[in-house]
């Protein structure tokens, strides 16, 4: 196996993973295969919407085709897993092409997780937390369980991805930790609802007490900060979190919103039972931008009394 797509000393470029198509041609073909044959790994930290980005690749696809292949291995329940190319495959199916041109390699399941990772790594410009923190987590244990050695004497896998990636030591170790949130947390930080830094340190908490977390943030709409993460850390290193301690550290608010929080909680009769205190909160606000509006231009006028 090429020393490359192991990810040695740098990140497999995606010449890298399918170069062996020419000099290995006796036991390598690209062959057409449908669509409905082609299956995802059975893990795939990396998400295929149906964006902007997506609908480009649509356009392109309808008009030339896919052209450049795909990568799979034979499935032991039939078909095959595709490591590369899902966000093609789904171009493919809304571009009604029912076929892909697909590399078929036969590959153990640590040097695929190698693949699925590198070629993702190399043709994604974006990447979302979670992705990058799976990513990174595969990427480290199938080196872990191949057995990959750095060039240079004493170099850890984690040292690798180091010299991949451009990312520190201690960032791609943080990132990995992103991998212990349950989902709804772990989706809250994609959609920057839970910044990075409260959530590696939520991480560390049990499931249970992540799914309070989750609960709380929701009831209350907020995001919790980097200090309370860490005291709901602490206490639970010191056995003393519990579901009522984490409602309570949550849901503090700060002495300078006070006043205006309780101002906003008087107005509750005129809104609809539904209406969030942000919603409330945003509706006061504009009300009054307009009421101020109004008297700038009622002071400009030079009314008098």
């Amino acid at each position: 196996m090429n020393k490359s797509i192991l990810g040695n000393n740098a990140l497999s470029s995606y010449d890298d993973i399918f170069k062996s198509i020419t000099n290995k041609a006796g036991r390598e073909i690209i062959v057409d295969i449908p669509l409905e044959e082609l299956h995802s790994p059975e893990f795939h930290p990396f998400q295929v919407n149906d964006d902007h980005e997506m609908d480009r690749l649509v356009k392109s696809i309808a008009r030339y085709g896919v052209r450049e292949p795909g990568l799979a291995r034979s499935r032991i329940i039939g078909g095959y897993e595709l490591l590369c190319c899902n966000r093609r495959k789904r171009a493919s199916e809304i571009a009604k092409c029912p076929t892909m041109p697909i590399i078929i390699r036969e590959l153990d399941d640590n040097t695929a997780a190698l693949v699925m990772v590198d070629s993702n790594l190399e043709q994604r410009e974006k990447l979302l937390y979670s992705e990058r923190a799976w990513a990174y987590r595969i990427k480290l244990e199938a080196l872990n369980h191949r057995g990959i050695k750095s060039d240079t004497p004493g170099q850890l896998s984690v040292d690798i991805l180091c010299e991949q990636t451009g990312e520190s030591k201690n960032q791609i170790f943080r990132l990995v930790r992103l991998t212990e949130l349950i989902v709804a947390l772990i989706d809250k930080v994609d959609t920057k609802q839970l910044a990075f830094n409260p959530a590696v340190e939520l991480s560390y908490l049990p499931q249970t007490e992540q799914a309070a977390v989750a609960a709380v943030m929701e009831l209350y709409e907020i995001k919790p900060s980097l200090s309370q993460a860490r005291r709901l850390k602490q206490m639970k290193l010191s056995e003393q979190l519990t579901v009522k301690k984490i409602d309570a550290i949550l849901s503090e608010v700060k002495k300078s919103s006070k006043s205006e929080i309780a101002g906003s909680m008087r107005f509750h009769e005129y809104f609809p039972p539904n209406y969030s205190q942000t919603q409330m909160d945003e509706v006061i606000t504009s009300l009054l931008k307009s009421w101020q509006a109004g008297q700038t231009q009622i002071n400009k006028g030079g009314v008098s009394a």
